[in-house]
């Protein structure tokens, strides 16, 4: 009988005695782009070269609804805007389930 302490083939070419905590710690340290969107919206170029101070672009999102949470450009989750310490947050309110993701994929 193996205990925790003795080394383990996983057959995966890796002797642990804990492939798996170790085998996903590397994917920890992997930097990832997160980006909160508030709205968007489409302007023509001469708009573009006429912007100003105090100039107002209208976004297609109503106030008061979810911003939205994205991974490497994949919707992640929805949430509402905070104030952290003097900084803005982001608290989620609906995080995108596993399947809905696989689904948004395609």
């Amino acid at each position: 009988m193996e205990t925790a302490n003795e080394t383990v083939n996983t057959g995966a070419g890796e002797n642990t005695a804990e492939s798996g905590s170790r085998g996903i710690d590397f994917l920890l340290d992997i930097p990832l782009n997160v980006s909160v969107e508030v709205g968007r919206s489409r302007i023509l170029v001469k708009d573009l070269l006429q912007m100003r101070e105090g100039y107002v672009i209208e976004l297609d999102k109503l106030a008061g609804e979810p911003l939205d949470l994205y991974v490497n450009s994949k919707l992640i989750a929805r949430g509402e805007a905070v104030l952290a310490g003097d900084k803005f947050g982001l608290r989620l309110t609906d995080v995108i389930s596993p399947a809905e993701r696989i689904e948004n994929l395609g």
